[in-house]
């Protein structure tokens, strides 16, 4: 296949559409930076909208890595981006149900049962871009696009964390540091220096959810940060104004993201809401990485 990467156009990008905002977001972008686009969009996940942003689109299903590639391919695309989420709950459910339900190809069950070590999502999401940069198509930063969408260092919201919430958010950015390092989860939930909650694979929402159930009298502050090592193909941490919207059901009062490496989709409403419910959203750095505002 390397013959093929030559005829590649230099500013034809690929992009792999998921669930939410973010594709769109990487879409606007590419077309504001002159990029041929064409869209691989996830039957039953990504969004229409899309079919017109892109200058070639095509629906596959997210167990069709082969189909992936060979579309990419004939497009003449070598790089891509890989964008939106995926339910990974739904890889929890019988074999005979997963396959009826999302029909893998032959290049997706090789690498599914015979190349991966582990099911953890850094190590499925790092076979994909292996098996992809294989066949030639590289996947690529997945931010490259939209810059401006990235959390900055201080306090994003007009409604400041008190003191309380500051040392709760020390506490839970060392803890959610960890469980990002061991690939369990990117988010915690942190109430009077005790953790409340703390993500695994059933996603931000449902464990934002159990933190309010937990912690009746609220107040609790949201930590959620990029993994130690993160790979900005892949999982970057993401808030939007369904992010809020949950939070304060859940009666949270503070949450912290990491600046540089936490996307913030419709940033102006996101912000807005939770000046709106009094939540403090506060961007911030480790130990070392820069001194914060």
């Amino acid at each position: 296949m390397a013959q093929d990467s030559a005829a590649a156009e230099p500013s034809a990008l690929g992009l792999i559409a998921g669930s939410g905002e973010f594709p769109l977001l990487v879409a606007r972008g590419a077309k504001r930076a002159g990029c041929r686009l064409v869209v691989v969009g996830l039957r039953g996940l990504a969004d229409e909208s899309l079919i017109d942003l892109a200058d070639r689109f095509h629906w596959s299903g997210i167990a069709q890595l082969g189909r992936w590639i060979r579309l990419f391919r004939r497009e003449r695309i070598d790089r891509a981006i890989l964008a939106g989420s995926v339910r990974k709950t739904d890889m929890l459910m019988p074999l005979w149900r997963l396959l009826l339900r999302y029909p893998p190809d032959l290049t997706t069950i090789r690498l599914w049962f015979f190349k991966l070590p582990d099911r953890r999502n850094d190590t499925v999401l790092r076979g994909v871009g292996e098996e992809m940069a294989q066949r030639g198509v590289r996947l690529v930063d997945s931010t490259q696009y939209c810059p401006e969408a990235m959390a900055e260092v201080g306090v994003l919201t007009r409604t400041a964390p008190t003191g309380a919430q500051q040392r709760d958010a020390d506490l839970g950015w060392d803890v959610a540091k960890e469980m990002g390092r061991l690939d369990v989860g990117q988010s915690v939930a942190v109430k009077d220096g005790d953790v409340i909650a703390v993500e695994a694979i059933e996603g931000t929402d449902r464990m934002i959810a159990r933190a309010g159930e937990l912690c009746r009298k609220g107040g609790f502050v949201h930590v959620k940060v990029a993994k130690p090592e993160q790979d900005m193909r892949f999982d970057v941490p993401t808030i939007g104004p369904d992010t809020i919207k949950n939070l304060h059901a859940a009666g949270a009062g503070c949450l912290v993201v990491e600046a540089g490496k936490t996307l913030i989709v419709n940033r102006q409403e996101t912000l807005a809401l939770a000046d709106q419910f009094g939540i403090a959203v506060v961007g911030r750095r480790g130990p070392g990485e820069a001194p914060q505002t």
